[in-house]
């Protein structure tokens, strides 16, 4: 799990190391369908953007969720190169 003040620039920046596939997470929405259709690996938070209950809740979804794998698969592999 990884912070900045907005999330954006830090996940840019993660996104570059081979592997890793961050997202910048504003929603519990967001944090689970990055798992689930995405298999994210780290987690990106804007600590002027995201209040500390909210990101609470955002890091358990994310810790919680499982990749459904399947029809998703496909676009996992095509972003790991």
């Amino acid at each position: 799990i990884i912070f900045c003040g907005t999330g954006i620039g830090i996940s840019i920046t993660a996104n570059k190391v081979k592997g890793i596939r961050a997202a910048n997470c504003t929603s519990e929405f967001m944090a689970e369908m990055s798992r689930r259709h995405n298999n994210t690996n780290i987690l990106a938070l804007g600590g002027r953007i995201v209040e500390p209950e909210l990101a609470k809740k955002i890091v358990k979804i994310w810790l919680t969720t499982p990749f459904e794998g399947g029809r998703h698969e496909k676009r996992v592999k095509q972003i790991e190169g």
